[in-house]
């Protein structure tokens, strides 16, 4: 048996060894590597320089700035503005991280930095309003999808510019055919998710009120009121954007994410929030159906201060501007937008660095940290080999697209993209249309970039309610084997004949 081999078997354990109570993902992927970096003869050095040093900075410096920005209640405040926008319309609300992430990577922002922006905001809706997290992930996330590859995104860019250098020739329609076919999968996604929302209660009926806001913290302190369940359902959640996770003390079952625990005053607070800090009204409509509109709590409708929302505004909206514009670190922008605010409001350090979710960040590291000492060792590329067959062009298309999906599961996405597009003239050579392979081939790496194994789950992860992540964990690990399986050969039906 190979170290490659070896290295995928260790991999599915890891993965069945989250079910135990308990047992810590991130720990253990660390512990692997390390073992297996000693069996296959790899320094621990380079071991160690597979730890992925820009993600900690990343989801550090990014859930730093939003966590100034909840303290300081301004965050809350521009859900707020987005809600109005919406006319208190839940369903509208639960579409706007797709049209934000959608327009971010349309406009040249990096994926990752798009997911850093977006995911609080969908997240954010998700504790606020009782929108299922995963679909409010799924939608914010099919968003910036949707957008990638527009003539001035990173994979529009890539996709033309390989093209070029590899003989594909493409006709002067293919940029607008690309960000055509972005968009019809973004919306197919986003449509199946709010239907599926509609029918299982993810997307609750009704509308939200925003009541008018109270009066403005004093700086250093913060509302430990949060959000409270709707009124009309059957039985309050212990906790906004709760899962089930809880038991009746209000303790997270430990899992894959193991670390989330929400505390018993959570729950009595939370519980006692729906009938002090929240209203909510029922009202019978002609078809009997009861609508329900949503009041959030005076924690999320606190006015932070004309002053200290638009200097907390200039500063988000400078992190936005340097990194889509200069191409700046977003990570770093973050970290040091965040120590300003921090400084500025004489805000309370430790309550930032409690809400940077560390556990999240040793998850991603740990296993980022597996699949860096997997690529060394060749595991996907023993991978791609096996699903090597012979076929008709169209086949070796879906083969293709297979090989992206598999490797994107575990790999950046644009680097998988950048590799197989070399295996794609030969089968245009041999009748396959440029335009519709370079399409399936580029969708087919991106669709499966929703999993809690790559920057973009740690990103979701960490921007959701602590009480919510770990059943997150196992929906989005759940949602990404799927991925692996439908959509490449769903790519490959929809747009390898364009």
């Amino acid at each position: 048996m190979t170290m490659a081999t070896l290295s995928i078997i260790v991999l599915a354990a890891l993965l069945a060894a989250t079910l135990i109570p308990g047992f810590d993902l991130g720990l253990g992927a660390l512990a692997a590597a390390f073992l297996l970096g000693l069996a296959a003869g790899v320094p621990t050095n380079d071991v160690t320089g597979f730890f992925p040093a820009d993600f900690f900075v990343l989801i550090v410096g990014i859930t730093a700035l939003f966590a100034v920005a909840q303290l300081n209640g301004t965050l809350d405040w521009l859900l707020d503005v987005l809600l109005r926008a919406a006319g208190g319309r839940l369903v509208l609300i639960a579409l706007a991280p797709f049209a934000i992430g959608a327009v971010l990577t349309a406009a040249g922002t990096l994926p990752a930095a798009a997911t850093a922006i977006v995911s609080p905001i969908a997240l954010g809706f998700a504790a606020r309003y009782r929108i299922s997290p995963m679909l409010a992930a799924v939608l914010g996330v099919t968003g910036i999808i949707s957008g990638l590859l527009s003539p001035l995104a990173v994979y529009g860019v890539t996709a033309r510019s390989l093209s070029d250098k590899l003989g594909i020739d493409l006709p002067g329609s293919a940029p607008v055919t690309f960000l055509a076919g972005g968009l019809l999968a973004g919306l197919v996604v986003c449509a199946g998710c709010l239907v599926a929302g509609r029918f299982t209660g993810g997307i609750p009926r009704g509308r939200a009120s925003v009541p008018a806001t109270a009066a403005p913290l004093a700086p250093g302190t913060t509302d430990p009121a949060g959000p409270a369940p709707a009124s009309g359902t059957a039985e309050p959640a212990s906790r906004p954007g709760s899962t089930g996770l809880e038991s009746a003390s209000g303790t997270t079952t430990s899992g894959a994410a193991s670390g989330d625990t929400a505390s018993s005053a959570t729950s009595s607070a939370t519980s006692g929030a729906t009938s002090g800090a929240t209203s909510g009204t029922t009202s019978g409509t002609t078809s009997g159906t009861a609508t329900v509109t949503i009041a959030p709590t005076a924690a999320a409708t606190r006015d932070p201060g004309s002053g200290t929302r638009a200097f907390t505004l200039l500063c988000m909206a400078a992190v936005v501007v340097l990194s889509v514009g200069f191409d700046m670190n977003v990570g770093y922008l973050g970290l040091t937008a965040a120590l300003v605010l921090q400084l500025a409001f004489r805000l309370p350090l430790g309550a930032i660095v409690s809400r940077i979710p560390w556990n999240v960040v040793l998850l991603i590291g740990g296993l980022l940290t597996y699949v860096g000492l997997m690529q060394h060792l060749g595991a996907f590329k023993q991978i791609s080999e096996l699903l090597g067959v012979a076929g008709s062009p169209l086949l070796s298309l879906l083969v293709l697209c297979y090989v992206a999906g598999i490797t994107s599961f575990a790999a950046s996405s644009i680097a998988v993209f950048a590799t197989v597009m070399p295996l794609l003239p030969p089968l245009v050579a041999a009748g396959v249309s440029p335009v519709g392979g370079v399409l399936a081939v580029a969708l087919a790496s991106v669709l499966v970039d929703l999993n809690p194994l790559g920057i973009t789950g740690g990103l979701i992860l960490g921007a959701a309610e602590p009480s919510a992540r770990a059943r997150l964990f196992r929906q989005l690990l759940v949602y990404g084997l799927i991925s692996i399986v439908v959509a490449p050969v769903l790519t490959w039906a929809a747009f390898g004949w364009w």
